[in-house]
């Protein structure tokens, strides 16, 4: 009697499982079905990076930066503007869209975990940040006259990947604080000026020098500097601080989007 017991409470447990792995997948797939048909998503993200790589990296891929070419040297970095633009505008954009809908209180209302509906942001994030690094080593690669290992490559797509996870968390962050309709202009005023500063568009070695001092207390900075390492670009600053400086600030915001979406949840159910 005591084995049936377990056995059963064994199998509900499995059940249980596959059905929360089910509700995760889901989510993911038709969270990354939704970008994909928003062409105002899927292309101008994916575009964006790649258009201006041409422009700066490919035109101008003769020149050198940081004692490599001037392509070698913007792949990383606009690699790191292509990801940040993906998280920014697949969290903050669409988690103030969908509280303006309503459609977060319905996805509350529901029996699906609270995590997988950001588990599936983030998720489709890392895939389209995947989509627009594969696309900019392609042109790269074949274009520009970049020759990387296959290590070298898998080290770039991973460290890119992995950086994209901070600007989920602020794109998080700023979906609970920002309407529906001006979100759109309030991520660019953030988005473009800090990549411009953190030195994406021209390597920070030709900015100011005022501006490279600050450049050092933006997140874009420290993840175009670990990219760069794999590609033998760089200041020469240590891994670890670029690291820690992005995990602290992915804590900070965080906790600034645990904080709205309880102030949502106050404004709702209060």
């Amino acid at each position: 009697m005591a084995s049936t017991t377990v056995t059963m409470a064994t199998s509900k447990f499995e059940y249980s499982r596959r059905r929360v792995s089910a509700i995760y997948f889901n989510e993911v797939k038709y969270e990354f079905l939704k970008n994909l048909r928003l062409r105002t998503y899927s292309i101008s993200t994916i575009a964006f990076p790649l258009m201006f790589y041409v422009l700066f990296g490919l035109v101008l891929g003769r020149q050198s930066a940081g004692g490599i070419s001037m392509s070698r040297y913007l792949l990383p970095t606009y690699g790191t503007f292509g990801v940040m633009g993906t998280a920014l505008f697949g969290t903050a954009s669409a988690l103030s869209a969908e509280r303006g809908l309503g459609w977060l209180q319905v996805k509350r209302a529901s029996p699906m975990p609270p995590l997988a509906y950001f588990a599936g942001k983030i998720v489709m994030t890392m895939i389209f940040s995947s989509a627009v690094i594969i696309l900019l080593l392609a042109l790269g690669m074949t274009f520009g006259g970049v020759h990387l290992s296959g290590i070298d490559v898998l080290k770039l797509v991973v460290t890119l990947v992995v950086g994209s996870l901070p600007f989920c968390a602020m794109g998080l962050a700023l979906g609970y604080f920002i309407g529906p309709n001006s979100a759109p202009s309030v991520i660019n005023l953030i988005y473009l000026p800090l990549s411009f500063c953190s030195g994406l568009w021209i390597p920070i070695l030709f900015l100011p020098h005022f501006m490279q001092q600050l450049a050092r207390f933006l997140p874009p900075y420290h993840l175009a500097q670990l990219a760069l390492s794999t590609v033998g670009g760089g200041r020469g600053e240590s891994n670890w601080i670029h690291w820690g400086y992005l995990a602290a600030f992915t804590v900070l915001c965080l906790v600034f989007a645990r904080f709205g979406m309880r102030r949502d949840e106050g404004k709702n159910y209060g």
